[in-house]
């Protein structure tokens, strides 16, 4: 019988480490073809979906207004899936709300620290209905001038990605920043254990959950804080133009990234009660923390949650 071994591997891609452990009886040449292919997709992401890098192709779609663009099919995914996602939740979870976040100093490439500024001005009007798409010709249409901001998504988006050029290895790991897919069994051949951490005390854990071919995101307020505005984060309700506080952090399982990492977002603007009856509505499962530390969860994340919360 041959052995499984384990491959790991982390490199910094879209402000964040990602992580990628894979376990296989294939061998090593294989393996590491593959983890290249799937790191090569964080860059492809990040190359069209990039707010913050002005050679992006996000960043040249924004300066062509009231015309269609043809796009390539990442861009053009990520729009479709951020429009989708802001038309269900009544626009609640907005792609436009780049000048809203350029305005509270999340305006800097985390690589090179450039500060970028549009050199345009926004309409507070603006919403994702001003985004026309057209999956035929995989165009975009801007109607008013705008900046995009697909965070939301994007690294959801290239988890997704990576994920299927690992997907024929019996068991892996995808960890961005906290996003994950896991894949198959770990080294033990167990499901993978899946810590999320507690949203105030950063080496301590909230819960655990056991998980296979699932990704699990989670969205906080204490991940980004803006770098001008007091007691400001990087989760925008396009509603008052500022940061949400109803909760402190929403975790979402899903069956894609990208589906966790939006929803994740979304809930977190909406609030417990009316965050919850979406994932309930579209069958997610989801856990909430409020600012006071009470857990809030779906039916099904009940089952699948070991809590460890320690106020």
């Amino acid at each position: 019988m041959v052995k499984l071994q384990v491959w790991e591997h982390a490199a910094l891609h879209m402000d964040t480490v990602v992580q990628m452990k894979v376990v296989s009886t294939q061998n090593e040449q294989i393996v590491k073809h593959a983890l290249g292919l799937a790191f090569a997709a964080f860059r492809s992401v990040e190359e069209a979906c990039s707010r913050f890098d002005e050679n992006s192709e996000l960043r040249h779609l924004i300066t062509q207004i009231d015309i269609p663009v043809h796009v390539s099919p990442i861009l053009f995914e990520a729009l479709r899936f951020a429009w989708e996602v802001a038309n269900l939740t009544n626009g609640v979870f907005d792609p436009t709300v780049g000048h809203i976040m350029e305005a509270h100093g999340f305006n800097r490439h985390y690589l090179t620290g450039t500060k970028i500024n549009s050199a345009f001005l926004t309409s507070s009007s603006i919403s994702y209905l001003d985004i026309i798409l057209d999956e035929e010709q995989r165009t975009v249409q801007l109607l008013k001038p705008m900046v995009l901001d697909l965070g939301a998504v994007a690294k959801g988006l290239a988890i997704d990605l990576a994920k299927k050029e690992l997907e024929n290895f019996e068991g892996f790991i995808i960890n961005a920043g906290g996003d994950v897919w896991v894949s198959g069994l770990n080294e033990r051949e167990e499901p993978w254990l899946v810590g999320i951490r507690h949203p105030l005390i950063k080496d301590e854990l909230l819960c655990t959950l056991n998980l296979t071919d699932a990704a699990i995101c989670t969205s906080g307020n204490y991940e980004r804080i803006s770098p001008t505005i007091a007691n400001a984060h990087h989760l925008m309700d396009p509603r008052t133009q500022t940061s949400t506080n109803r909760m402190i952090s929403c975790t979402v399982v899903a069956p894609y990234a990208m589906m966790a990492d939006a929803f994740s977002t979304a809930v977190l603007i909406l609030g417990t009660e009316n965050g919850l009856n979406l994932l309930e509505n579209i069958e997610l499962h989801g856990l909430c923390i409020s600012p006071a530390l009470e857990v809030f969860m779906t039916k099904e994340m009940r089952k699948i949650t070991n809590l460890v919360l320690h106020k």
